[in-house]
């Protein structure tokens, strides 16, 4: 009786702190590319779920069936031999479930590598997103403005962030709108993101970067197109210029609030695509000056040896 009492007061206990929990972000999709890893998870839940639950039915099963039974000392149970059924069961559908989640997963892979469903033919909103410690720097190079901390994207268009860092590598990731993805100081990485609804997500990085990691988090806000472009509007009406000396200055590690100014960074301090990607970022006149330097050094040491 006493056991049956705590169950229920387990059982009990679950539920009601089941219900006071919010919905998960990541199972609360707000766009087509939350949508698809929102499914997958649910889907490969529900396969766990089943395989759990036929186990703990067959082991019921077994100890219920061939418990200890009250038979004489000296019995000994028959010589059995492997079932051939039983074992392709065991092993076959094993390898069918691994087969059908591989399938599933890379499906969707390439899916949220691509472009969003129904967002094909349209043209994408391109912002760069950099990290520093700790902090988040969004550029709009069409738009010519930028914010810290902060991101207004609009609504049934797709997005197109091109990510890097200015530290440590970071992992960009809004849960509501789709998986998280690395930032690294000497190359691009780019993610397709789409938002369905107009809303306020939380964005933040998912990869640990320091001691100020824990704060490393901006704000999302999705709104209409037009509300987006009197946001842009009024943005280069009333921000301040962002100027080197600033953009150095946010660059320190430490934690800001949010801000916005006109004009990028990528003007005086461009992204690591192109001729800045890689290891070296100087400039191809740098380069050329280099390479000139190095033939001169060449040919001078050359005359020598011969001399």
């Amino acid at each position: 009786m006493k056991i049956k009492w705590a169950l229920l007061t387990v059982i009990f206990t679950i539920i009601t702190v089941l219900t006071g929990c919010e919905p998960l972000m990541v199972l609360d999709p707000k766009g087509p590319q939350a949508k698809t890893q929102a499914d997958d998870i649910m889907l490969s839940i529900l396969i766990m779920s089943f395989i759990v639950i036929v186990v703990f039915g067959l082991l019921i099963y077994m100890l219920v069936k061939f418990r200890a039974s009250k038979q004489s000392k000296d019995y000994e149970p028959p010589h059995i031999e492997g079932n051939p059924i039983v074992e392709t069961i065991c092993v076959g559908v094993p390898i069918l479930i691994v087969i059908f989640l591989s399938i599933m997963s890379v499906k969707s892979n390439y899916e949220v590598e691509a472009t969003p469903k129904g967002y094909e033919n349209q043209k994408p909103l391109v912002i760069y997103a950099s990290s520093s410690n700790w902090k988040w720097h969004f550029s709009y190079p069409e738009e010519n403005i930028e914010t810290v901390n902060y991101v207004y994207i609009p609504t049934d268009r797709p997005i197109e962030f091109k990510l890097y860092s200015y530290g440590p590598i970071t992992s960009f990731w809004i849960p509501q709108l789709g998986g998280q993805k690395y930032a690294m100081s000497d190359m691009i990485t780019t993610l397709h993101l789409a938002a369905d609804v107009s809303g306020e997500f939380m964005g933040r990085n998912a990869n640990f970067s320091g001691k100020g990691f824990a704060e490393n988090t901006f704000n999302v806000k999705a709104m209409t197109e037009a509300k987006f472009d009197e946001w842009v509007k009024d943005v280069k009406k009333t921000a301040k210029p962002l100027t080197e000396k600033k953009f150095n200055e946010l660059l320190k590690p430490g934690h800001v609030g949010q801000s916005t100014y006109n004009g990028t960074h990528l003007e005086f301090s461009p992204a690591p695509e192109g001729e800045h990607a890689g290891h070296h970022h100087g400039s191809s006149k740098s380069n050329d000056n280099k390479d000139h330097h190095q033939m001169s050094n060449d040919s001078h040491n050359e005359s020598e040896h011969n001399h």
